[in-house]
């Protein structure tokens, strides 16, 4: 297939709101793939590659090339040459990137050259994320879309299931099933705003600790142990600590799911960017055990023995898991039979986790089932929310819907002499009016635009909530916000209203 195709659609998807349009566009084109590149195409328009980022960076792809006249570059080329991108390591690779790279966009149309530098950029964002591609891959193959879900549930990879499914149709997806050994994609939680709101939608529930730190699936297979992360990455090399635990259990065949903490002296838990720092690939993993020694916690059980536990409530499968995982190895928790009785039981539990050091709870409906994969409203989570007002410093020109808007937020803090110190970005929150307002007030506070990012007079300030702060090198002040998002401009504050690095650090539990 043409890589116009696919640029094509990702530029049509992106002009439309419609669900149903978005849909038919990419059911359109999942039909007309080969089979073998419908894997590839899928990627490609959720802004992924197989391969993962290949270390290109905007300067690198800013390198002006002339575009090829016609359309005549296929997927499968560019599949080859993001594969000669990944493998270019030593001395002299600096210049065989640049001769790739060149290769590349050189045999690309003006419209694929702007596809090529989002999908490499990690970029692309026109709205073909997983669930509306799924739509599109049931109606090009004709099955059920509740079927190819549970089917990529199970399997972990839309694109592998998709690919099998266009091939074979409906056939394809009474093969997948949860295997011991193969990952599966995790269950998510919705967000509630308080304990009384979540216990009010739930009823019957559980409220557990929120731990902050990896999540793990982790696999049994008589002595045969796998521990795979949220992205469904393999790390049991790297935390032999959950291996040997999953190993000394009674049970010799199952699929657990919980959280990797550490904890300082005082027990309470060390923070995440710590703990993520443990299981880098770098990381020499005797010497990390010595320094900051993980516990797994764990919360769910998938499977047991021969049975897969999937479609049991959460009142079953944590019975389950009792009987498998001693206490000490379970996430804490707290069984609310009567939600409107023991609101306030319910809520001390929350303030205790919290000062435990813990991010929240996580509340679960007794009654559900594990949806693999989805973010229902059968588990809330419950954190505190923490707001600043910080000042914009610099934004970046948005892409696709948002293409001519100015989007990605750099935010900054005032420093103590008299400077402001960034904190990251963001393009979260933002709707389109807010992203059309502020377009013009940063425009007129431009100072420069290198086609990528404008860089602004300190004045807009903008009031920002996040989960948290992680250190980081990257920025002045030494941390970064955690999942930052806009709530809304603040016109009406000047700068010098903004908050301080000072007050950044203290309502961050830094110092």
């Amino acid at each position: 297939m043409l890589l116009a195709e696919v640029a094509r659609v990702s530029r049509e998807v992106a002009g439309t709101s419609a669900r149903s349009r978005k849909t038919a566009l990419l059911a359109e084109l999942f039909a007309a793939a080969p089979p073998q590149e419908a894997a590839l195409v899928i990627s490609y328009l959720a802004g992924r590659l197989p391969q993962g980022r290949p270390g290109i960076g905007w300067r690198a792809l800013a390198h002006d090339v002339q575009p090829a006249p016609e359309p005549g570059l296929t997927v499968r080329a560019v599949d080859e040459a993001v594969m000669e991108l990944a493998a270019v390591a030593g001395a002299g690779s600096q210049a065989r990137r640049r001769r790739i790279l060149d290769g590349l966009l050189g045999a690309a149309t003006e419209d694929e050259q702007r596809f090529l530098r989002s999908l490499l950029s990690g970029e692309v964002r026109q709205g073909a994320l997983d669930a509306v591609a799924l739509e599109g891959v049931a109606a090009a193959a004709g099955v059920p879309a509740a079927d190819l879900r549970r089917a990529v549930m199970l399997d972990g990879s839309l694109p592998r299931v998709a690919a099998a499914v266009l091939a074979d149709g409906a056939r394809a997806l009474r093969d997948v099933t949860l295997r011991v050994g193969q990952p599966v994609q995790p269950m998510l939680a919705a967000t509630a705003k308080s304990v009384a709101e979540a216990l009010a939608a739930l009823g019957p529930c559980a409220v557990e600790e929120k731990l902050d730190g990896i999540r793990v699936q982790v696999h049994r297979e008589g002595d045969e142990v796998r521990v795979y992360t949220r992205s469904l990455d393999e790390i049991t090399d790297r935390l032999p600590e959950v291996a040997g635990l999953a190993r000394s259990l009674a049970g010799e065949r199952f699929v657990l799911d919980g959280e990797v903490i550490g904890r300082a002296a005082d027990g309470r838990p060390v923070p995440f960017q710590e703990i993520a720092s443990r299981v880098g690939s770098r990381v020499d993993v005797e010497a990390a055990r010595r320094t900051l020694p993980v516990v797994p916690l764990f919360f769910d059980v998938l499977a047991a023995g021969d049975e897969v536990l999937l479609d049991l409530p959460v009142r079953e499968r944590y019975a389950v898991l009792a009987a498998l995982v001693p206490e000490h190895a379970r996430v804490r928790r707290l069984v609310v039979e009567d939600a409107r009785a023991q609101v306030a039981e319910a809520e001390e539990f929350w303030a205790e986790t919290l000062r435990r050091g813990h991010e929240g709870v996580m509340v679960k409906g007794l009654a559900s089932a594990y949806a693999a994969g989805r973010r229902g409203r059968n588990w809330l989570k419950v954190k505190p929310v923490h707001t600043l007002d910080l000042v914009v410093l610099a934004a970046e020109w948005g892409h696709g819907r948002r293409t001519g808007l100015l989007s990605n937020l750099h935010l900054g803090a005032r420093a103590a002499d008299g400077t402001y110190a960034m904190l990251g970005k963001t393009f979260k929150g933002l709707t389109d009016e807010m992203l059309r307002w502020q377009t013009g007030a940063l425009r007129a506070l431009a100072t420069s635009d290198d086609g990528f990012t404008v860089r602004v007079r300190p004045e807009l300030v903008v009031e920002i909530a996040y989960d948290g702060l992680q250190r980081s090198s990257r920025y002045p002040a030494g941390v970064a916000l955690r999942f930052a998002r806009v709530l809304r401009h603040r016109p009406d504050k000047g700068a010098d209203q903004a908050d301080t690095v000072e007050t950044v650090l203290e309502q961050g539990g830094v110092r």
